[in-house]
């Protein structure tokens, strides 16, 4: 199947949309067939939501398999939407983004360096894994930088070798890969414009066949 995708024409499809491994977070006001291609190609139930009122549910909303992790700005109706499929973890006004400034799986958590300890503690206890304040090609704001599952994290080309060594260190397990590319014909922001769980995945439909490629390698799609 084709395994690009983009929105209205945007291929930044990482930034309107949130995926897990069983259930993803659309905007309310996106094409049904952007959901559609999403349950297809990820195997996954499909929400239709917004996040603060706004269709950047990516920017805003992160998590692994104990819960969520979300701007504390939420609406209520969004959060008891939320709260039906999971718990929920508020982030207060100091540095909501959670999709923009967390990148996530079950193992670990690289937070923005610039994050309070409080905050991360807060993080890596309602996660329930250790967190690691770094930045990636000098850009902190993680979670759109970079992509990760429970088998890989894609960084951009960019990152420091010194950044890569430092996140493989720091990993509990050495069966995640760990490797480096780009989306949309050359973007480092590969959060921005890919979403991936351990059973598939789609990128923007600006994504070149070498970028699928390092795609498919560093999460073990080939």
């Amino acid at each position: 199947m084709d395994r690009t995708l983009s929105l209205n024409g945007d291929p930044n499809i990482g930034v309107f949309a949130r995926v897990f491994e069983d259930i993803a977070f659309v905007p309310v006001d996106s094409p049904e067939e952007f959901g559609s291609k999403i349950a297809e190609a990820l195997d996954v139930e499909v929400i239709p939501t917004f996040i603060q009122g706004s269709s950047v549910i990516g920017l805003l909303l992160t998590g692994n398999s104990r819960g969520f992790v979300v701007s504390g700005l939420i609406h209520d109706s969004e959060l008891e939407l939320l709260q039906e499929y999971g718990d929920v973890l508020l982030l207060g006004e100091e540095m909501n983004a959670a999709g923009n400034v967390i990148l996530t799986n079950d193992s670990f958590a690289v937070v923005h360096p610039d994050m309070s300890s409080a905050m991360r503690k807060m993080v890596g206890e309602f996660l329930k894994v250790e967190t690691v304040p770094m930045s990636f090609g000098g850009v902190g704001t993680v979670g759109m930088v970079g992509a990760c599952t429970n088998a890989g994290v894609l960084l951009p080309a960019r990152s420091a070798p010194s950044e890569l060594e430092h996140l493989e260190s720091s990993l509990p397990t050495a069966d995640i890969s760990v490797g480096t590319g780009s989306v949309n014909m050359g973007s480092n922001l590969i959060g921005t414009g890919l979403l991936v769980n351990s059973k598939g995945y789609l990128a923007g439909n600006a994504t070149t066949g070498f970028e699928l490629g390092r795609i498919e390698d560093v999460f073990g799609f080939l």
